[in-house]
């Protein structure tokens, strides 16, 4: 058949198959808990702000304009390079040129359907944007789907996942080594036949060797992990890991999960995520966390805005809240849709004909370009990972990527490449001063 009508593997249409089905894309029984009910305080979605920037709060204004500002002092450091000769002597209008080649900040996206779209032209086009602008990707560990059947798990695909990430220099983290959600269908029968033990038990018995596994057999190609996904909800999930939490509580549930993770890698980096982001539930949490020496590393903060978006200035609020317990801050999914908004409530199911529009595609750059640069601009915050890449398989249907379903960029694809690959990055052509010297402020990251 002609090339632009090449196929993708089998092997491919499975993988696809199996995450739509895990993650829920076709209605399989998924719940969010409303996640955009409550995302962050300071009112209604502000949607309509967007078409009317003088609408900002005087409060807005002064955070926006402030943000090159604080971007030169927290993401910004001084280089010197000094050029002398084989004697050691300087030498003066010696050519520099300072070119950085990754970012410390890592800015990143799930990169859940890499090899999964119905051409290799679609899948080449996937990878070669994703690899353009991102740093850092989210892989696929979720129980039901690494693991369909006791013992039979999908360990050699996430591996080549990772490798290819790891060719390209893309930082990988796994997502989630715990979860309420997506349970593989086995579990009750698994934890019936180990009739020693009684069921809450039973089930910590296969997390934590799950946890372990996982974490130490990745380690070296995955060293990030969201280790326990929405603890603050998990309790009110009538399942296995929900009794389980249920039974010994949310911050005890979270407090092993890290510790499992961190005594099979000790160098990892472990994240605690949630969205239940308000003043109470996860803040309670992070400081019982802190109080009894839990060994996690980040904090999690969803972000998913699928019924409108949010002031700037709320987000810098939840940022300034989560600073104070003394970790980064890792912004782990986020969602700005480029079409109509959610108006339902079902978290659950797909939804057919959600498209993206012209004019949504300009509202959601604007929004996003100006989001990113407040959240760059926090020194708190250590890492921004966008939900999902591409409208092809985005969560619920949604139009929420960075790129349209058929891989063309939308303009927040553009709008970031910019910024990223552009505004805060370091490319400098400068001759040596009279004692060889060149100085000059840089982007943190590599360079050559």
């Amino acid at each position: 058949m002609p090339p632009h009508r090449r196929k993708t593997s089998s092997a491919a249409k499975a993988w696809r198959l199996a995450l739509a089905l895990a993650l829920g894309l076709w209605g399989v029984r998924v719940s969010m808990h409303g996640l955009a009910a409550d995302p962050v305080p300071g009112g209604a979605p502000v949607q309509e702000l967007l078409t009317d920037p003088q609408g900002r709060t005087e409060e807005e204004k002064a955070l926006l304009a402030g943000c090159e500002e604080r971007i030169r002092t927290h993401r910004m450091a001084p280089i010197s390079v000094t050029v002398v000769n084989a004697q050691g002597q300087p030498v003066p209008g010696a050519q520099v040129h300072v070119a950085q080649t990754q970012h410390a900040f890592l800015f990143g996206c799930n990169i859940f359907a890499l090899e999964a779209h119905a051409t290799s032209e679609l899948n080449q086009a996937y990878a070669d944007q994703f690899a353009a602008l991102l740093n850092y990707a989210t892989l696929p560990f979720y129980w039901g789907f690494y693991e369909p059947q006791p013992g039979q798990t999908r360990q050699s695909d996430l591996m080549r996942m990772a490798r290819w990430c790891q060719e390209r220099g893309i930082a990988t983290k796994g997502h989630p080594l715990v979860w309420h959600e997506v349970v593989p269908p086995w579990l009750d029968e698994q934890v019936a036949k180990m009739t020693a033990l009684n069921a809450p038990a039973a089930v910590e018995r296969l997390l934590e060797t799950r946890v372990r596994d996982i974490v130490r057999t990745f380690a070296g190609l995955v060293d990030r992990w969201d280790v326990i996904n929405e603890a603050t909800v998990s309790s009110g999930v009538r399942n296995g890991v929900g009794d389980w939490v249920r039974e010994i509580g949310a911050t005890e549930a979270v407090r092993r999960s890290l510790q499992w993770a961190r005594e099979a890698a000790p160098h990892a980096v472990l994240v605690v995520n949630d969205f239940n982001i308000g003043p109470t539930a996860f803040p309670d949490m992070l400081q019982e966390l802190n109080a009894s020496g839990a060994p996690y590393d980040a904090i999690g903060i969803q972000s998913h805005m699928h019924m409108g978006t949010q002031p700037f200035t709320a987000w810098w609020h939840v940022c300034d809240r989560y600073a104070q317990f003394g970790k980064p801050v890792h912004f782990t999914e986020m969602t700005v849709l480029s079409g109509r908004l959610k108006t339902d409530t079902d978290w659950h199911g797909h939804h057919a004909g959600w498209d993206t529009t012209p004019e949504g595609e300009q509202l959601q750059a604007e929004y996003v370009a100006n989001l990113y640069r407040v959240l760059f601009n926090h020194p708190a915050v250590e890492a921004i990972t966008w939900w999902d890449f591409s409208d092809a398989a985005a969560w619920q249907g949604a139009p929420a990527g960075l790129v349209r379903k058929d891989m063309t960029p939308k303009p927040v694809y553009k709008r970031l490449l910019g910024l990223i690959k552009g505004d805060w990055w370091t490319d400098v052509r400068a001759a040596a001063d009279e004692n060889g010297l060149v100085d000059l402020r840089a982007f943190l990251g590599s360079y050559r």
